[in-house]
């Protein structure tokens, strides 16, 4: 098995752009996290026989919770999981939750891993953003946190509206300046039922430019590579031996345990998620039931999710593991559609090895629609 993945479904205010599941309210926090112990509990039978490599805090807003409430859920796991030797355990933090005293306690914990939700170092985007922290608090807590932790990633989003490319240079730079080996990068996405979508249709905000959004891409990726950073999924830059383990684990279908509201699982046959309610997840755990739904994965369903994180990531789709998993049918069918995309040069073949090149990577979910078999079964 790979990891383990908990969900912190608080915040301390909703960012305009966000759509993942979290509540402002804390009322619930200690009952929260006696749930997530107790969900932990109940699915170790998942993991029978297998070691658990990563631990990953996601949200929301983990860092949000107590240092000892981190440290309560981190035992938990111990408790009931064969965990690796040396896990890479991982926080995602805001800036404003991480205060000299707080960075201190947590580099003294099993957290070997912090994932700063940084966005941008300028301040208005972070107000745009309805972000927490300012840009003071950003610089801040990178200049503490790379004292005590070596393995950090921060996040920034580009394609900004008013955002100039040479804006977008200074917050790389920026970046780059406190030596961080992982940079997790997101173009700003418009999603339904969001803040950030009422202020586009009342003409507070102006809708994100796609070609700004590419432009910032290219320049991200020249300046990274260029900096000893290796592109190694189409969001994610890391130095040598500083991927993301957790993430990783992902797009190369490990399995893994997602515990907590709106949380997924996947065992390598079938997708499970968690009810994204909290009040309904409380209720569910206390009586000792799992809140989910189950999803068995189809031959075709496996096939399109192989494409879709192959082309994303530095290992491309293999052919040899195309015809070998799925037969024939689907290689043929995979190179059929993909002979356009190798003619524009978006795609290329080396080795046995589907992969985008650099004109075809920020096309790259796109592409991957074009190759998913659908109606197979």
């Amino acid at each position: 098995m790979s990891g383990i993945y908990i969900h912190i479904p608080f915040c301390k205010q909703a960012c305009h752009y966000c759509d993942f599941h979290f509540s402002t309210s804390m009322q619930k926090k200690e009952e929260m996290v006696a749930a997530l112990a107790k969900e932990i509990r109940l699915r170790k039978s998942e993991s029978a026989n297998e070691e658990v490599e990563t631990i990953y805090f996601g949200g929301g807003t983990p860092s949000v919770l107590s240092s000892a409430e981190i440290d309560f859920l981190i035992q938990a796991v111990y408790d009931n999981y064969t965990v690796v030797v040396n896990p890479e355990i991982t926080l995602e933090a805001n800036p404003d939750d991480l205060s000299t005293e707080r960075i201190l306690a947590l580099s003294k914990s099993k957290v070997n891993r912090l994932s700063i939700g940084i966005q941008s170092f300028f301040e208005d985007d972070l107000k745009m953003m309805n972000r927490a922290h300012n840009s003071e608090e950003a610089q801040r807590c990178l200049t503490e946190a790379t004292q005590y932790f070596d393995n950090i990633s921060i996040d920034l989003i580009y394609g900004v509206p008013g955002m100039t490319n040479e804006k977008w240079r200074q917050n790389i730079d920026m970046a780059l300046s406190f030596g961080i080996p992982h940079i997790s990068s997101y173009a700003l996405t418009v999603e339904p039922k969001t803040a950030l979508k009422k202020l586009i249709q009342t003409g507070k905000i102006a809708e994100p430019n796609d070609e700004v959004a590419q432009a910032h891409f290219m320049i991200l990726v020249d300046t990274l590579t260029a900096n000893g950073f290796l592109h190694y999924e189409l969001s994610n830059f890391g130095k040598e031996n500083h991927f993301s383990k957790n993430n990783s684990a992902y797009w190369l279908g490990k399995k893994y345990i997602g515990i907590g509201p709106s949380a997924h699982s996947y065992d390598g046959v079938s997708r499970s998620w968690n009810i994204a309610n909290n009040p309904l997840y409380l209720k569910a755990i206390e009586v000792g039931e799992l809140p989910n739904e189950v999803e068995i994965l189809s031959q075709a369903d496996r096939y399109n999710e192989y494409v879709m994180t192959g082309l994303r990531t530095i290992w491309g789709v293999s052919l040899l593991r195309i015809e070998a998993e799925f037969g024939q049918i689907y290689l043929d069918y995979l190179l059929k559609q993909a002979d356009k995309f190798l003619k524009d040069a978006l795609l290329v073949v080396e080795n046995d090895v589907l992969r985008p090149t650099k004109k075809g990577k920020f096309l790259t979910d796109g592409i991957a629609s074009d190759l998913f078999y659908l109606n197979l079964e």
